[in-house]
């Protein structure tokens, strides 16, 4: 019979990435007009920001005007792959899965290695209880991008959910190398529950001998 893995009630999988890129560095010396505290949102885009870098402004602030911006920067091929990932994170947010896997998808279609498009049809399939192909898109993310840290967060997860439970511990190590200390507790939470795991795996293949 698999080792059922009983995981810590902290360790759900780390979310969607949304692809960011600005035109150019914000000046430090320069006046911030949109500061977190302030209620109101002043309607003012910076002259150099394509319909990609504008629809981003508002994804950030969680405005739904960003899906209609992402949607015209795909029709002006202005970021198309960012776009559609971006969107896609929307679409899932929505609760649009199909629309969503298509976002993602079409995202790779137009840049196979796009990191962050794998991650969220990793996470996606995760959603969908697809572990297989759930793990075989956080695998391409932690190829693509080895020092985005939740996608290695998140293959140990899956692994461990396959039942490959050494290998989970490695992409656990790979995590907790890349992040802050402070961020570690959760990692080493999961390890314990993995070498337990393995340990019993170990002595069920043992007694069945």
């Amino acid at each position: 019979m698999a080792q059922i893995l009983k995981l810590p009630v902290q360790a759900s999988k780390l979310g969607y990435k949304r692809v960011r890129r600005r035109v150019q560095a914000p000046d430090p010396n320069q006046l911030d007009l949109f500061p977190q505290s302030c209620a109101q949102i002043l309607d003012f885009v910076p002259p150099d920001f394509g319909l990609f870098e504008q629809a981003l402004m508002w994804d950030e602030r969680g405005d739904p005007k960003a899906a209609e911006l992402y949607a015209r920067a795909i029709d002006q091929e202005d970021c198309v792959a960012d776009s559609f990932c971006n969107l896609g994170i929307i679409e899932s947010q929505e609760g649009n899965t199909i629309k969503a896997f298509d976002c993602f998808t079409t995202c790779l279609k137009h840049n196979p290695r796009h990191s962050e498009a794998h991650y969220n049809l990793g996470n996606l399939y995760f959603d969908q209880n697809d572990f297989r192909l759930a793990q075989l898109h956080f695998e391409m993310s932690t190829t693509l991008e080895p020092s985005f840290a939740n996608a290695f967060f998140n293959l140990a997860l899956v692994l461990a959910i396959n039942n490959d439970f050494a290998a989970a511990m490695r992409a656990l190590r790979q995590y907790e190398q890349l992040v802050p200390e402070d961020d570690r507790q959760i990692a080493s939470d999961l390890f314990e529950t993995l070498k337990k795991s393995l340990l019993a795996a170990k002595n069920s293949r043992v007694g069945a001998t």
